[in-house]
């Protein structure tokens, strides 16, 4: 393939020939998705000028305030992926059930689920935000029934394809078909995406990491020692200084990590006892895992490999721990530590006083 020639519909295709198992319907199903995100990107571009910012007036299910852009991103993706007849149904962040294809429309033998506007809380400051989505395959009995919820509630190791859209300086898709994460950029004089990013791979040493550092008084131990130990820099164990980075997008944080290598954590914590993390699972978590492990890092909730976890419901949360394959096996070794009670006291910066991991 000629890199930045190769747009998707070619590129799909040749993924095909490769693998029979994606021919029939599923390229087109992505060419469904693709002008999903290039629609978003449109009315992201305008901003004000399309009175597309500021709060929509209502809550979504997961009782966050939604933006005029989370309704209208949702809006394109059902408009434009429900009638070409390759889809069983629907789920999104957005919505509260799924989102059966109507009758009147051919139905097909896949599942998509999505987060239409991921990083909401950039949009009225013109930072990146994105689009996440993962396609899943119809089990035999939605194909001949009524699709239901539990349809849906199938480990991140079954998809199929996953990718996100980043509308940035300029807008990309990068995408997984399961061999290779590739990324590709918008041209707008001919409205195709490119091939401009084959085959990435992320580096599996670095000394970059991605926190909420607002949230560090309600950290487990294991992460609290992890941050630490970065945080000390080459005075400290690691021997080396450590730049932190956080842009409140797991879209733009996830793209920074394909680019230039990285560690991103969204860990569990104590702030609310009734979430056992803060990212979704089948919309976020799931999709975002695959791609990066098909680059070569790795995602795991600090405790086991997210592709293996099995959902338990459409709006599930799992914390999350991705990127750089070597530092992630680190902070999941601390978690072992940990929980076998084989972990040692560390001196914090982040703390005036010695802490033992055991107290906490």
């Amino acid at each position: 393939m000629l890199c930045g020639r190769t747009n998707v519909n070619k590129f799909l295709v040749e993924e095909q020939r490769r693998n029979p198992a994606l021919a029939g319907d599923f390229s087109m199903l992505i060419s469904d998705i693709v002008r999903s995100c290039k629609a978003i990107a449109q009315g992201v571009s305008r901003g004000s000028l399309a009175d597309v910012l500021g709060d929509a007036g209502q809550e979504n299910v997961q009782g966050e305030a939604q933006k005029k852009l989370d309704v209208l991103a949702n809006g394109a993706f059902i408009r434009h992926c429900e009638w070409g007849g390759h889809l069983a149904a629907m789920a999104s962040e957005e919505m509260e059930d799924i989102y059966p294809i109507p009758a009147e429309n051919p139905h097909g033998q896949y599942l998509l689920v999505f987060d239409p506007l991921d990083g909401s809380s950039n949009i009225d400051v013109n930072l990146s935000v994105g689009s996440i989505f993962s396609v899943l395959r119809c089990p035999e009995t939605c194909r001949d029934d009524a699709p239901t919820a539990a349809d849906f509630l199938q480990p991140g190791a079954a998809q199929v394809a996953a990718g996100y859209a980043l509308y940035g300086p300029s807008t990309m898709l990068v995408l997984t078909v399961g061999n290779g994460t590739h990324g590709f950029t918008l041209d707008r004089n001919i409205g195709e995406f490119l091939l401009t990013h084959p085959n990435l791979l992320i580096a599996p040493e670095t000394r970059e990491f991605a926190i909420n550092a607002s949230n560090e008084r309600f950290w487990e131990p294991p992460i609290r020692r992890y941050v630490s130990e970065c945080l000390a820099g080459k005075s400290g164990v690691r021997g080396q200084d450590f730049n932190m980075r956080w842009v409140a997008s797991m879209v733009a944080e996830v793209h920074r990590i394909l680019m230039r290598g990285g560690v991103f954590m969204y860990p569990r914590d104590s702030k609310d006892l009734s979430k056992p993390g803060r990212l979704r699972l089948l919309y976020e978590a799931n999709p975002m895992a695959m791609i990066v492990a098909q680059a070569g890092g790795l995602a795991s909730t600090g405790r086991e490999r997210i592709l293996d976890v099995q959902p338990t419901g459409l709006h599930e949360r799992v914390p999350v721990v991705l990127g750089s394959r070597d530092e992630v096996e680190r902070i999941e070794r601390y978690h072992r530590e940990h929980a076998s009670g084989e972990d040692q006291p560390f001196s914090s910066p982040l703390f005036s006083t010695r802490t033992l991991f055991r107290d906490d």
